[in-house]
This record gives C-alpha cells, structure tokens and sequence, in this order.
C-alpha cells in the first residue's frame, strides 16, 4: 500500500494536483515565522515567578523533567502511528462501533462533545491538512474489544493503543492538576472545596492524536496543517516529534517554536484567560509545516472546566463552559471559523 492510500481522499487530490503543478512551475519559497525560545519550566524544581512571567507575558512554555518515561511516549507515538497508516477506509471504520468513545476525525480541527467532525460554514478556509483521532479519558475503558474493522490484525494494536494512551493519561493528568493548582497560586485564586476541580475537571480530559501528512509545494502553500486559533481549554499540553511546525503569535508577528527531545509545550487556554481576569493570556497558535515532505505526528491534551461551572470574571459576563462551548460550535458551523472570548466580552464588537 502506498503512503497515499493511508490519506483522506480530499488530501490526496490537493496532493496530486499540486504535484502536476509542481512539474511546470519553481517551487516557492513558503513564508515562515522567525524562531523564538519559549519560557522554560523545570517541574521538579517550579519556580512560581518564573512561572507567573510565562503565563503573563506568553501564555505558553516549555515543560522539562516532567515525569513522563520516554520509553512511554516513544511506544504511544509508534503505535499512533501505525494506526494512523492504515488505509483511509479502514481508519474511518475502526472506531464505527456502537458506543465506542473513540473517533477519528480529518480535515478539520473543529470537533463536537462526541469527537465528530463539525461541518463547517460557507466562509471556512481551505482544506486542513490533518487528521487523527479523539480520545476521551474518562471513556478508555469502555472502548469495545471488537470493532467494525474487517482487519483482524488491528485488534492487538488497538489494546495496545488503549493500553499507553491509559498510562499516558494518567501522567498528563497529573501533570495538568499540578500545573493548575500552581498557576492559581501565582494568581491567589481560592481553590477551597470543590472550587479546583470545577474550574479543572479531570473528567473533561481528552487527548487528540495528529498526523499532518506529507504535502505538495502547492498545497502548503493553500492549506496550513491547523489554521489561526487559540484553546478553548483550561490548559493544553502538547507532545510532538521532531518535525517542528508550531507557531505562536507574540505581539503582531508569527514565531516558530523550534522542537526540543523529551520535553513538554504547555499552553493557556481560553478558560484560563477568563479564570485569571485577562491577566494571564490565551496563546494565539496555528501549525504551518516546515518540511512538506515528511509527515508531523504529535498528542495533544486538553482539559476544560465543569460544563455546568459558572466563570466569571470583571471582562466578561458570566457563563458555563457548556455556553461557551456551543457558542464555539455555532460559529464554526456558521461563519467557518471561531469566535471565542469576544462573544462574552461586552466590550467587544462581537459581543452577543
């Protein structure tokens, strides 16, 4: 099977059609952001003002002796892998089961509750060039033990996937709660009761796995791997592999956040923002490949408030993260894109 068989096929005309163009025409020089060095955070020596001048000033950082083993996230991206390689068909029905709480999703970014793909409106931009699949943690155990896979081949890899992403949960979890319970203090933010697991619920924790696939000149130069956006989460953590892509916005130009081996990006996410009254700021993100001609594969963790927690704050009316959620989701399906936090700021033109 060709590389290609394993892609979408929406992906494989972008490809091809930029590869016949590629043919007749010089290949272009693709724009890239100017490299940056993000914050960096040692988690086991966490120094809070260090910590505090990260989520300030750039609302992302650099993860270092986190705890995570390295033999753990090598096997959890080879077997991500290896299932992402399978035929297109076949990925599409792996997780078709009834009930199963995995999903696999391509061509956008944009997903709902139940990991399924939004369609998006009229104004949406080109093609996005990636797929994968969306795991909520809270749900792994309920993954059946026979799909709808016609490969019998695929079961032991996908116990296996099940498995890693388990012992990988449970570490980016911790990570997650400890990151939070540390970020609250920088902020003297009450966490008494049930306060901290309201704005951080562990329950919402889902991990999407990503591959961006290989591309033509043509088509990095039309599509990017994930378009101009900031998380609507409490915090994201990102593992990605040597390929780089990940750029950030600091102020009004484009960074690249160059790859760094067993290391962790942590960034704020849009419920973070409003928790900390705008003192702390929701990084705007997107990923534009710099080698087309290999493939970038990476996890990202999200974790978001209790759906029925009321945030407020002196910036924004107050709102449940169920609100903001299907704003989100309203947006996306009819303007293409989202809005986010100026919905529920008064002070913002896009205020409703």
């Amino acid at each position: 099977m060709s590389i290609s068989e394993s892609y979408p096929p929406a992906f494989r005309r972008v490809i091809n059609d930029g590869d016949r163009l590629a043919t007749a025409e010089a290949e272009p020089v693709l724009v890239q952001g100017k490299d940056i060095n993000i914050p960096v955070i040692d988690m086991e020596r966490l120094d809070k003002e260090i910590l505090r001048e990260a989520c300030k000033e750039w609302g992302i950082f650099r993860l270092e002796n986190h705890g995570v083993p390295l033999a753990l996230t090598s096997r959890l991206q080879e077997i991500s892998e290896s299932l992402l390689s399978l035929p297109f068909e076949n990925k599409r029905d792996l997780f078709a089961a009834v009930n199963s709480p995995l999903s696999y999703f391509w061509g956008t970014p944009a997903l709902n509750r139940s990991g399924d793909a939004l369609k998006r409106g009229a104004q949406a931009s080109n093609v996005t060039m990636l797929e994968g699949f969306n795991v909520p943690l809270s749900s792994l155990s309920m993954l059946p033990t026979s799909t709808s896979c016609d490969d019998d081949a695929q079961e032991p890899k996908l116990e296996s996937f099940r498995v890693l992403m388990e012992e990988y949960g449970r570490h980016i979890t911790r990570i997650g709660v400890s990151l939070f319970e540390a970020i609250a203090q920088t902020l003297n933010l009450e966490l008494s009761g049930n306060r901290r697991s309201e704005f951080l619920s562990e329950s919402t924790g889902l991990i999407r796995v990503y591959r961006y696939p290989r591309s033509s000149y043509q088509a990095a130069r039309e599509a990017l791997g994930m378009e101009v956006h900031t998380d609507s989460s409490v915090i994201s953590i990102l593992k990605e592999d040597e390929s780089g892509g990940l750029e950030i916005m600091k102020g009004e130009e484009w960074f690249c956040v160059k790859p760094v081996a067993n290391t962790l990006i942590v960034n704020l996410g849009d419920m973070m923002q409003v928790i900390s009254d705008d003192e702390y700021k929701s990084v705007t993100h997107r990923v534009k490949k710099k080698n087309r001609k290999t493939e970038r594969h990476s996890v990202c963790y999200f974790v978001f408030p209790k759906r029925d927690c009321v945030i407020k704050s002196s910036n924004y009316k107050p709102f449940t993260y169920s609100e903001f959620e299907a704003q989100v989701q309203a947006d996306v399906q009819s303007l293409g894109t989202k809005i986010g936090l100026p919905r529920f700021n008064p002070n913002s033109p896009l205020f409703l």
